[in-house]
């Protein structure tokens, strides 16, 4: 008995144990709560840090253009521009910092269960916290450090005031280390996004408009690169030939390249720029004579990007940018200087992997737009050759297009059927009855039916498609489907079977069907050759119906006892324009016969009177002629009376002979015009009872 109730303890346990994690899962606060990997908060998280890591890494090159060459060639700083741009950097960083507490709060799957399936997911808080402090940890708190702001606020005002002159360098250089974690956490954020939802952006307009975003952004970072470059190079310029003149009178004094270490009314700075020769030197626009070569950098110069205000500089740089990623650095003249050497270099790799990466997929998602145009063009070309190889008569050549031209139209090159036969039944049921359920119900033969028939038949439903003039099925031929019509017109006649003056017609529209010789032999029980047809169909129009197969419709006869129901077959009698075409013709069979009849009937009547009516006649005339004799007339005598009479015997029956001869003429021309062929009634199932 132990063993009996072991197991069901063990049970009520477990139930227990869920109940209780349930309720304690609902006790704990929101902000405690772990996360499933694949939960909709957190997909719409990534998608929304996604977003703002991208704006963050173009927040970044901007503090590049803050460094600038002023008229009274000196090195300013734009402390406005510097200002705004904290801003929006601060504004990112808070999202850093709540991505690194997502992930502390988010579960992660066990290496040792995704042998099979999707693997068991790690809710531990604790194993959670340890996983994310050995992994990403250092990455996403390195990309999150306000380090731009410490340096604006702390180091550059701290440079200034000890006079050293690589305050501007510094930030350049702070703000270049931390951009190379803040692009690693891209890559596992953009991999994980495909990993959960299977891709980045839901359409290709968005793919093609992500990948070019990311070029965008290269070039961004490609033309500030330069430009505080260029910045560098001319400061370089200045120090080197600074250096040279500071045993010369009066000295060159590097405080005097600052824009913020000069006065108004520094006179020896005024004097100083008149005598010394450093500004010639480093002449950018006569490099040729000045001796210090600029290379790629002399058009920051030449152009006056370097003394421009903020939007002229950003977007000279970015047409640099784009300009020189995409012609992977062929435009770049550079001289001799390591650093400029390196930097093209460092263009042309750049600019070569990122166009066969970022545009060769914008390409792609733009070309997933046409594929399958393309591949429809293309299978239109193949059948235009296949028509001429083959010497295809012109008017079947235009039914193969415009049935083509239908289809594509109708579908737009998506097979259907694969697509539903991919996916789960359950889903594929629930498919196919929100697609066929409203239309087959308008079909009034179907309105009969219970839902779950009608369930099953919407599953079994197949689409098809008719261009005008297409024989859906010829008379005698055998019938392998029934056509429930959608849209368009059809024509069904019959001859009966080729017999000569006879022919039926009739339009078949919306909600009419066809192919009832079908139902009726699947109802037999022991059907196996398909029945004949017992009309030609013929389509007015372009045609677009539901097909039931013979298979299926045997399935529906087994199945379903509900489809041997009077009730049922009653209705379908009803709506068959097949037994209405029967009906009509045998109640016109039953009318000519029942005046045929009646005909029979009027002549034997007056034919009957007639020799009823011609001896009393000839008897009166008889009597009334010897009534009419007087006294005085003779009397005829007894053998010439009989006489008489035989005569009058005689032509009686000579005249009813030639009366019958006439009456059974003008009963065979009144029966050969109500002649009618012979129409068979349909065949009629062995109906059970309810």
């Amino acid at each position: 008995m132990t063993r009996i109730f072991e197991k069901p303890a063990s049970h009520l346990r477990h139930l227990q144990q869920s109940l209780k994690n349930k309720s304690s899962s609902i006790d704990v606060p929101w902000w405690r709560q772990i996360l499933d990997p694949n939960s909709d908060i957190v997909n719409r998280w990534n998608y929304v840090f996604l977003l703002t890591c991208l704006i963050s890494l173009f927040i970044d090159p901007l503090y590049f253009y803050v460094p600038f060459v002023s008229e009274r060639a000196c090195m300013s700083t734009d402390d406005e521009a510097a200002r705004e741009i904290t801003i929006y950097r601060s504004l990112t960083d808070i999202f850093y910092f709540l991505h690194i507490a997502m992930k502390f709060r988010t579960a992660f799957v066990a290496p040792s269960s995704r042998v099979f399936g999707r693997g068991e997911l790690v809710m531990d808080p604790r194993e959670i916290a340890i996983r994310y402090l050995k992994t990403d940890f250092i990455v996403d708190f390195t990309a999150a450090l306000p380090l731009p702001q410490i340096v604006i606020r702390y180091v550059i005002p701290a440079a200034k005031r000890n006079g050293s002159g690589h305050s501007k360098s510094t930030l350049a250089l702070i703000v270049l280390i931390q951009y190379v974690p803040r692009l690693f956490v891209i890559f596992p954020l953009n991999q994980q996004i495909i990993k959960t939802t299977g891709f980045i952006a839901k359409t290709a307009w968005a793919g093609a408009a992500y990948n070019l975003l990311l070029f965008m952004l290269a070039s961004h970072v490609a033309g500030a690169s330069w430009y505080v470059a260029s910045i560098g190079r001319q400061f370089s310029c200045w120090a080197t030939e600074c250096n040279k003149e500071r045993d010369a009178v009066p000295p060159c004094i590097l405080e005097f390249l600052d824009c913020n270490n000069i006065d108004e009314d520094s006179y020896i700075r005024d004097y100083w720029r008149n005598s010394t020769k450093v500004l010639d030197k480093c002449d950018a626009v006569n490099d040729e004579d000045s001796g210090f070569k600029f290379g790629i950098f002399a058009d920051a110069f030449t152009n006056e990007v370097a003394s421009s205000s903020f939007m002229e500089k950003y977007l000279y740089c970015l047409w640099w940018g784009l300009r020189n990623l995409s012609s992977y650095g062929q435009n770049l003249n550079t001289s001799t200087y390591i650093g400029e050497t390196l930097f093209s270099i460092f263009i042309s790799i750049i600019g070569l992997v990122l166009f066969a990466q970022l545009i060769g997929n914008m390409q792609t998602y733009l070309q997933s737009m046409t594929v399958k145009i393309e591949e429809w063009r293309i299978r239109k070309r193949d059948i235009e050759e296949w028509m001429r190889h083959r010497q295809l008569p012109e008017d079947l050549q235009e039914r193969v297009r415009r049935f083509d031209q239908c289809k594509w139209l109708a579908t737009r090159g998506v097979n259907e059927e694969e697509i539903l036969e991919s996916l789960p039944l359950d889903l594929r049921r629930q498919i196919q009855r929100h697609l066929c359920l409203n239309l087959v119900r308008r079909v009034p033969f179907f309105e009969q039916m219970d839902d779950q028939l009608l369930d099953a038949i919407c599953e079994r439903l197949v689409s098809t498609l008719s261009i005008m003039g297409t024989y859906v099925v010829l008379e005698d031929d055998p019938v392998n489907e029934m056509l429930f019509i959608i849209r368009g017109q059809l024509e069904s006649s019959t001859t009966n079977g080729g017999r000569s003056g006879f022919f039926n017609s009739i339009t078949l529209g919306p909600n009419d069907f066809c192919g009832e010789e079908l139902l009726t032999w699947a109802l037999l029980p022991n059907s196996t050759q398909l029945p004949a047809s017992t009309r030609t169909v013929r389509t007015l129009t372009e045609v677009e119906a539901f097909a039931l197969r013979a298979e299926d419709l045997k399935f529906f006869a087994v199945q379903f006892k509900r489809l041997h129901s009077m009730k049922l077959q009653h209705a379908f009698r009803y709506y068959s324009h097949q037994w209405r075409t029967w009906g009509a013709c045998f109640i016109q069979a039953a009318w000519r016969r029942y005046r045929k009849k009646k005909m029979e009937c009027e002549l034997a009547l007056q034919e009957s009177h007639y020799y009823n009516q011609d001896p009393n006649d000839e008897g009166n005339y008889n009597e009334q002629s010897f009534d009419d004799a007087g006294p005085e007339q003779p009397l005829v005598d007894s053998g010439s009376r009989g006489s008489q009479q035989l005569g009058a015997t005689i032509l009686a029956k000579r005249f009813a002979a030639n009366t019958r001869r006439g009456i059974e003429q003008k009963m065979a021309d009144s029966s050969s015009s109500l002649k009618m062929p012979k129409l068979f009634k349909p065949d009629e199932p062995d109906f059970s009872a309810e």
